[in-house]
């Protein structure tokens, strides 16, 4: 299984019914004022670089990195719940950091909820530590707060 990370589009309709799930996931888990997902038009702003994993010719997987100035934010991974395990959310996440250095960021910031285990043990695994809230974000003990140093 060849899995293919490149730049698309959020209004593509597989990456958008991923993304719609992502949403329908976050509001099963938790309240509103703890959802911090962007809208599908937000994911084509200037400073968002948006990609997509794709495996046999279809989109499994959608990855976001917002563009903060002085640090990336990761935002709307997900990975179709039918491919997890296949490798494509470390696949995007790779993606992610090269284009955060690409940009000239050294630091990769994320928020995600703690009952995420899977998300929490990639970023773990791929070198992100707890940190507190940053940004606009507010302490709330349903987010968790993670940063990695790129090298």
């Amino acid at each position: 299984m060849k899995i293919t990370v490149e730049p698309g589009d959020p209004h593509h309709p597989e990456a958008a019914a991923l993304l719609q799930a992502s949403h329908a996931l976050m509001q099963s888990l938790y309240p509103a004022e703890s959802n911090h997902f962007l809208a599908l038009d937000d994911l084509n702003a200037e400073n968002i670089t948006f990609l997509t994993a794709t495996c046999d010719g279809r989109i499994i997987g959608t990855g976001a990195l917002a563009n903060q100035g002085n640090y990336g934010e990761v935002k709307s991974m997900f990975v179709d719940p039918d491919a997890r395990g296949s490798g494509a959310a470390r696949a995007l996440l790779d993606g992610l950091e090269k284009a955060a250095r690409e940009q000239g960021l050294t630091t990769l910031r994320l928020e995600t909820g703690p009952d995420l285990t899977a998300a929490v043990r990639l970023y773990t695994y791929s070198g992100f530590t707890p940190r507190g809230p940053f940004g606009d974000y507010k302490p709330d003990p349903l987010s968790l707060f993670m940063e990695k140093t790129l090298t």
